[in-house]
């Protein structure tokens, strides 16, 4: 499978996992986690991923499609299968709650940095607000949203000590209800010195 396989299956499993199970008939849990057989049917009976197999869909949990995210998960018994965050769900996606590290980074637009700044970070359409270890996945994540992207430092100790619960999706993606203003440090930019 090349490259751009796995980034198509990826993003349509992300399609049938976390936004649009009641599209293909696919049940889904209220933990987010649906039979593996049952996608793997719903690949085979469109032209388009006839050529996926177990193998491949095993490929996209475990390495992710190229931005080092894993972006999915089987249950030990390789029975069940779930997106790990981004969902559009009803129901929420549950996760154990963490003691955060002293930083997280997240990505946004520039034209989303005044409201931020007033309103702190939302989830907005998807369940959680997402937050990176590092600035480097945080970046490439943000690309998504603006090239270059405005990566923030958030101060997730402080925020933890004062009431706001943290997740821990993965290696790399830590998830958050909301983040208050105060708690989020801007870079210096030649666009913030001139707004005085």
């Amino acid at each position: 499978m090349t490259n751009s396989h796995l980034v198509k299956l990826s993003k349509f499993m992300a399609l049938v996992l976390r936004h649009q199970p009641e599209r293909f008939g696919l049940p889904v849990d209220d933990e987010g986690w649906a039979p593996l057989a049952e996608v793997m049917s719903i690949l085979h009976e469109l032209p388009n991923f006839r050529w996926a197999t177990r193998a491949d869909v095993m490929r996209v949990v475990e390495e992710g499609s190229g931005d080092d995210r894993r972006r999915f998960e089987v249950d030990a018994q390789g029975q069940r299968i779930r997106a790990r965050y981004g969902h559009t769900l009803a129901q929420p996606i549950h996760y154990a709650p963490c003691n955060p590290p002293a930083r997280l980074y997240h990505a946004t637009s520039p034209q989303a940095v005044d409201a931020i700044r007033r309103e702190g970070l939302k989830p907005m359409s998807r369940q959680y607000v997402h937050l990176f270890a590092d600035p480097a996945p945080a970046s490439a994540a943000g690309t998504h949203h603006a090239d270059p992207p405005v990566v923030l430092s958030v101060r997730a100790a402080d925020a933890h000590a004062a009431g706001v619960i943290f997740y821990r999706a993965d290696d790399v993606v830590y998830l958050a209800g909301y983040v208050p203003p105060e708690f989020l440090d801007w870079p210096t930019t030649k666009r913030d010195d001139s707004r005085g």
